[in-house]
């Protein structure tokens, strides 16, 4: 969608109204942006109320405790974030990165269960590496409703390639199969490989990682089963896969959760992994980032610790026993 502002001189406007609108858009509120722009919230409120009039447009209104953007501020939004970040990192680029004295944030998306298997790794060689930088670590769903890597509030986001959005650029990370998560108590699940029969009698446990819906392997799962003569009777369906460990646990249900992250599962809870009835294909797990940080020295460099940390991070790829 393009948006234009007619009979505006670009030259009569203040630009640092637009990156008091950036960060109003970023905190959803305007404490939130004073408190990042270092400046009160009458200035932010007085910038706003300059803003509305160029533009002839709200361009946020009052939502409950917060501020959401009208339509015409939502399709701006984009613009105004790549713009912002195309400026900051022209500036950054200006500048020696020092990653020794770096105190600057970086965020990371990505499922739950990166947060057992993969984030561990990686704040350990941030602490080496650039010991003066933070860590933050968002659900799928923050970076789906801020469209966060456009935006600039996301960094990089951990996932399957194929969800990279527009203007994404991926690196592969690893491949992982999956195992199945059952109770140690199992009553009808005792061996090391669940048989068909028992995978098509049990109730199983499904994710809907994504805004409560689901994600990008499902119809490939589907096919995957129909391929193989196997139904899938789903008996709960949960956000998370710290919350389908849990449910399993305490149920008979089943949930199909990665190899790579069972193992922490099985150790703090009272759940064993078994093996499916069938080969489960890999599936990749890529670093996902937007083009306008590319070329950011600090932005590069903390894509090449995430990719270090996560490509040497354990993975067990034999049978777990509970």
């Amino acid at each position: 969608m393009m948006i234009r502002i007619t009979g505006v001189n670009l030259s009569a406007i203040d630009l640092n109204l637009f990156l008091v609108l950036h960060a109003v858009l970023k905190s959803g509120s305007a404490t939130g942006a004073a408190k990042e722009l270092h400046v009160t919230q009458s200035a932010v409120s007085n910038a706003l109320a300059r803003l509305r009039d160029v533009l002839g447009d709200p361009l946020v209104v009052r939502s409950g405790r917060g501020l959401v953007p009208t339509p015409r501020c939502e399709a701006l939004r984009p613009l105004i974030a790549n713009a912002v970040g195309q400026l900051q990192a022209a500036l950054d680029g200006s500048q020696d990165f020092d990653p020794k004295t770096s105190t600057r944030a970086f965020t990371v998306a990505g499922a739950d269960h990166h947060g057992l298997s993969d984030v561990p790794a990686l704040v350990a060689l941030l602490a080496r590496r650039m010991p003066g930088a933070s860590l933050r670590v968002v659900s799928i769903d923050y970076l789906v409703e801020r469209d966060g890597l456009a935006s600039g509030e996301v960094d990089v986001a951990l996932g399957p390639p194929e969800a990279a959005g527009p203007g994404c650029l991926t690196e592969p990370l690893y491949s992982d199969d999956a195992v199945l998560l059952v109770r140690r108590d199992h009553p009808r699940i005792r061996g090391r490989t669940m048989t068909k029969a028992q995978y098509n009698t049990s109730k199983h446990i499904d994710l809907l990682l994504a805004q409560g819906r689901p994600g990008v392997g499902h119809q490939q799962h589907a096919r995957l089963l129909k391929d193989h003569g196997l139904t899938r009777e789903v008996g709960l369906a949960v956000p998370h896969f710290f919350a389908a460990a849990m449910a399993a646990a305490r149920t008979d249900l089943v949930a199909g959760v990665p190899r790579r992250v069972a193992r922490s599962f099985c150790e703090m809870l009272a759940l064993r992994a078994v093996e499916m009835p069938f080969a489960f294909p890999h599936m990749t797990t890529a670093l996902m980032w937007h083009t306008r940080t590319d070329a950011d020295p600090g932005a590069r460099y903390f894509r090449s610790l995430v990719t270090e940390a996560l490509r040497e991070a354990p993975r067990a790829r034999k049978p777990l026993k509970g």
